[in-house]
């Protein structure tokens, strides 16, 4: 509007000249104005790879949220993840994880290997997880790599997994032979009563999405933005 009152002004035999003198500053100035958006850093793109515990997780809006108030930038948070697969099935979808050129990739696929009806050895489990970490490691070199421990296990939960530490131990391990990080929720986890954590987790295996956005998301934040938050 502004630009055609502009031209309307203009002396008629200038108009033309003029016409194209306003039509490039307006594009000048529609350049600014989208620029306010395209000036600002691109999103954070983050993907959660993983089992029930990041497919019915629920913390990610909380993380995407909370991280983007810390660091000033919009993050964006995909889900590669399936409930009840184990690392075999995540061995068949690093396609999916590198289509979407995360900056930071977060991983936990020890739960369901860590079963006894699965039949996924510990041995099995740690060389799955060494080959996902080599090829993501590979195709995405400029990508952050942070291998998880999520929330414990209780019940028949965690009857079925009674050798699940050994499971997160062989993956951290394989992490940090690696040089990658390795963050593990659990210890906030425990700091609830037994009562808080039954609530919490009321199956057992799978934190309420409310509960967990708490625990999950403030780690999360505090290990990607260090001390920059805020800041």
């Amino acid at each position: 509007m502004i630009c055609l009152r502009l031209w309307r002004a203009a002396p008629i035999e200038r108009r033309p000249a003029c016409g194209l003198v306003l039509f490039l500053a307006c594009l000048v100035m529609l350049s600014a104005t989208k620029n306010g958006y395209a000036d600002s850093p691109p999103p954070l793109k983050i993907v959660a790879f993983g089992t029930s515990l990041t497919a019915r997780g629920g913390w990610q809006p909380a993380l995407e949220t909370e991280l983007a108030a810390c660091l000033h930038r919009p993050v964006k948070v995909d889900s590669v993840a399936k409930s009840g697969e184990t690392s075999l099935w995540a061995l068949t979808q690093i396609d999916r994880v590198v289509a979407e050129q995360p900056d930071i990739i977060l991983i936990e696929l020890y739960a369901n290997d860590a079963t006894l009806h699965r039949f996924v050895s510990l041995a099995q489990s740690r060389k799955n997880i060494g080959d996902i970490l080599d090829r993501l490691r590979q195709r995405l070199p400029q990508a952050r790599i942070v291998v998880m421990a999520m929330n414990p296990f209780s019940g028949l939960r965690g009857l079925i997994r009674p050798f699940v530490d050994s499971y997160i131990s062989a993956h951290q391990s394989e992490a940090q032979k690696r040089g990658l990080e390795f963050v593990d929720h659990r210890p906030n986890w425990e700091r609830l009563t037994p009562d808080d954590l039954v609530t919490a987790i009321p199956d057992g295996a799978h934190p309420l999405p409310d509960i967990a956005s708490k625990i999950i998301t403030p780690e999360l934040v505090k290990r990607i933005a260090g001390n920059n938050c805020g800041e």
